[in-house]
């Protein structure tokens, strides 16, 4: 007796382990996108027309902030702060640049609900050797303070080589397994070794 299916295929083809694979992967896919929003959905659109048991689910995300309203301790707050201006200043070449990122941040975080007082505190506590001593003037008012403050950020491992790091100082050398190339023969006669054989 056969079967015949056109939707599945034979238990144990390297064909059907294949197909399964294309068609029942079911992962999260993160994109980034540059055009419109209308082309994105369109593009995503037609991409759910190519076959129909394939079925892609797509949301939309604006960029996001945790809101200062959630249920977060402190450290959380202080740390999105402090982690968006570390990446302003590593990521921005220009002092302009960085300027501009500086100001979207101060922006940002009253709309999602930081209160100012610990915005200038986090601001004033990550460029404080680089304070420019004017309240009207950018916090870091001149491009040789910029490139100091980006020198020396550049200069630190981010927290993942810091893993990294810290991964391989910890490894057990002592408990690696030898190459066979470098094992030493065994000196210790074996039972042929000792063993007469008589004709």
């Amino acid at each position: 007796m056969t079967a015949r299916s056109s939707q599945s295929g034979a238990m144990g083809s390297s064909l059907t382990l294949t197909l399964a694979n294309i068609f029942i992967y079911v992962d999260d896919i993160f994109m980034t996108w540059n055009k419109s929003e209308e082309e994105l959905r369109k593009l995503l659109d037609y991409v759910n027309t190519w076959h129909p048991n394939i079925k892609l689910d797509y949301k939309i995300a604006e960029p996001y902030l945790t809101p200062f309203i959630s249920h977060h301790p402190q450290h959380v707050f202080i740390n999105i702060i402090q982690t968006s201006l570390a990446r302003a200043a590593r990521y921005s070449s220009a002092f302009e640049a960085f300027n501009y990122e500086q100001s979207y941040i101060k922006l940002m975080l009253p709309y999602n609900g930081y209160p100012s007082t610990l915005i200038e505190n986090e601001f004033h506590r990550y460029l404080s050797d680089y304070i420019s001593a004017s309240p009207v003037l950018p916090l870091i008012d001149n491009e040789k303070k910029f490139f100091q403050r980006r020198k020396k950020l550049l200069g630190q491992p981010t927290p993942r080589q810091s893993q990294v790091a810290l991964g391989a100082a910890t490894a057990d050398i002592d408990n690696d397994q030898v190459d066979d190339e470098t094992k030493q023969p065994n000196e210790s006669p074996t039972k042929l070794d000792t063993t007469t054989i008589a004709n």
